[in-house]
């Protein structure tokens, strides 16, 4: 599709920002509403439900009757594999419409909102479909006179609150195994990016999930995402976002029900380039194309660029030649690799850091500047910083922007000691052509994965956390279904 049609496209849009609660949209019970400002040019996207407290006790009532009903939980898992599967397909069916929601609402390219976004939502939902049928339950090694059972329940009502950088995908890892294992799901996107979850609620409806299974709560978070996490019939609730909101979510789980909690969280990712690296080129081109892919706008963005001294100079000389390549364009224009920073908030958070970077020492090889501001849209240049020390602000808070800090190192052991002097654990990388060497720096680095000679490798079959304070729960795998279910023990003494 040609960039006129994108935009053509665009303008002829129309969106519904109702919720959709017990399989019906409907307003907020306060018709209280806000506007969906496009990051891309700043226009109104249009009014969107302010869910609260209210809206809340609804969509948890729909699901409970939902669950205590067994319209869904009692679903096979052969029966719920079927629809989970038919609404991988409905999205693909929509991709481009989906795409084009995607990417007017958090400013990502538009080549990106349909190669990755689309395709890895309704891969992670046709994963988790097919998977459902194929976990077995235990039996335990007792004596002859008894035989224990183990097995997996659904643990009936989950709240998933999800963050606007990957509004699609972020939603897929949470609501794909927790439907899969039976439960009912309540939704609540940010209120940056809320229209590709209302429109996948659609979806899941015309797929063959049963009204009040799975409900979508468009909100702010210290409304609708508390209210959540403070509902005494919210039995789980997964969360993905800031490590600061994190904490609190941690805080009302326990204050309520003690409801299960799991949090994926922020990251200060380290990216460790060793002097005997195998392919410097592709050291280069990965540690840019990471940290820039997104607008830098992922939690597990390598921001910290970790470069041994004797090739530091190389390296950062072919990563400025590389600079050009991320350019911020039209997102709705598919040769764009880099657009818009999600609104205006996360703009000024973004050139606040830059700002900091400048005036602590730090030194500004590339870019750092607001662009395309005739646009009404909100775009930054990709950055480059170096002579960048561990106690500076750049290299200890997550920025969550195109902004690259480059420190130099001496020994392996000084640069895991600076890449673990952080309160979070997400990801790191070691570059080296030392298996030995690989091996001992991806043990001693403490994050949840660590990549050796790469930085993109992901596959739905292996679990996305972190370690410290970048969340206690694990996205993706079977593992995730640790998340959604229960442990039961029945125990049958015989004779």
């Amino acid at each position: 599709m040609t960039t006129t049609s994108w935009h053509a496209r665009a303008s002829a849009l129309q969106i519904d920002g109702r919720a959709f609660i017990g399989g019906e949209r409907v307003w907020s019970r306060s018709e209280q509403r806000f506007d969906n400002l496009s990051p891309v040019d700043g226009r109104n996207l249009g009014a969107v439900a302010r869910c609260d407290g209210a809206d809340v006790d609804l969509a948890v009532a729909a699901a409970r009757a939902a669950f205590e009903d067994r319209r869904w939980a009692g679903k096979s898992p052969a029966q719920r594999k079927r629809v989970l599967i038919r609404f991988a397909d409905l999205v693909q069916q929509n991709g481009a419409e989906l795409a084009l929601l995607e990417t007017l609402d958090m400013g990502k390219p538009i080549k990106y909102s349909q190669s990755v976004d689309v395709n890895s939502t309704a891969n992670c939902l046709r994963w988790y479909g097919e998977a459902i049928d194929k976990v077995y339950d235990e039996i335990a090694p007792t004596a002859e006179n008894s035989l224990a059972l183990i097995t997996r329940e659904a643990v009936g009502v989950v709240a998933a609150i999800v963050p606007w950088n990957y509004p699609m995908i972020m939603a897929a890892w949470k609501i794909a195994p927790a439907l899969a294992a039976g439960n009912s799901v309540i939704l609540k996107p940010s209120e940056k990016s809320p229209l590709t979850a209302l429109r996948l609620a659609d979806l899941a409806l015309e797929a063959g999930i049963p009204p009040g299974v799975f409900n979508v709560l468009p909100g702010y978070g210290h409304e609708a995402g508390a209210a959540l996490a403070l509902h005494m019939d919210v039995d789980c609730i997964g969360f993905t976002g800031s490590t600061k909101v994190g904490k609190q979510i941690l805080q009302m789980a326990g204050q309520s029900n003690l409801k299960r909690a799991w949090t994926e969280l922020g990251g200060k990712s380290a990216n460790i380039v060793c002097a005997d690296c195998p392919d410097i080129d592709n050291a280069v081109a990965s540690a840019i194309g990471s940290i820039f892919f997104n607008q830098g706008e992922s939690c597990n963005a390598p921001s910290r660029l970790f470069v041994e001294a004797s090739i530091k100079d190389q390296f950062i000389e072919k990563a400025l030649a590389m600079m050009p390549d991320f350019t911020p364009g039209d997102p709705l224009d598919e040769a764009t690799v880099m657009g818009a920073i999600v609104d205006a908030t996360q703009l000024k958070t973004v050139m606040g850091y830059i700002e900091a970077g400048k005036t602590g020492g730090a030194s500004l090889l590339s870019g750092g500047r607001q662009v395309r501001n005739e646009s009404g849209g909100f775009y930054v240049e990709p950055t480059l910083f170096d002579k960048v020390d561990s106690n500076m602000t750049i290299a200890r808070e997550e920025i969550f922007g195109p902004v690259l800090s480059v420190l130099s190192f001496d020994t392996i052991g000084e640069a895991v000691e600076q890449a673990n002097a952080t309160p979070y654990g997400l990801q790191a990388a070691v570059w080296t052509a030392d298996i030995s060497k690989a091996i001992q720096t991806a043990r001693a680095l403490r994050a949840g994965t660590v990549h050796v000679n790469q930085y993109d490798g992901d596959d739905i079959t292996v679990p996305f956390g972190g370690y410290k304070q970048s969340g206690n729960g694990r996205d993706k795998s079977l593992h995730a279904f640790d998340k959604y279910t229960e442990l039961k023990t029945t125990w049958i003494q015989i004779g």
